[in-house]
């Protein structure tokens, strides 16, 4: 199944990349996401456990994922 990974500011630079299309098998956790996307160049700059939504809701890692979900990792906020 195919899963759009949506990065923003320093996790987009990582990657070099705002979105990025992600073959998983069926029935694939958040987790197992993150575990495909360690394996890119420059993942190594993510954390092991950031923040992810899928399509607009915070995830779990062990949700299961369905073909055409949109998910977004995404890296801490400061402001002031």
């Amino acid at each position: 199944m195919t899963i759009t990974v949506q990065l923003f500011a320093s996790y987009a630079e990582a990657l070099g990349a705002k979105s990025i299309q992600v073959e998983l098998p069926e029935d694939a956790t958040v987790e197992a996401l993150m575990v495909a996307l360690s394996e890119l160049p420059g993942a190594n700059r993510l954390p092991p456990k950031p923040l992810v939504a899928v399509n607009l809701a915070y995830a779990a890692p062990d949700m299961i994922l369905t073909s055409g979900d949109e998910v977004a990792i995404i890296p801490p906020v400061a402001g002031g």
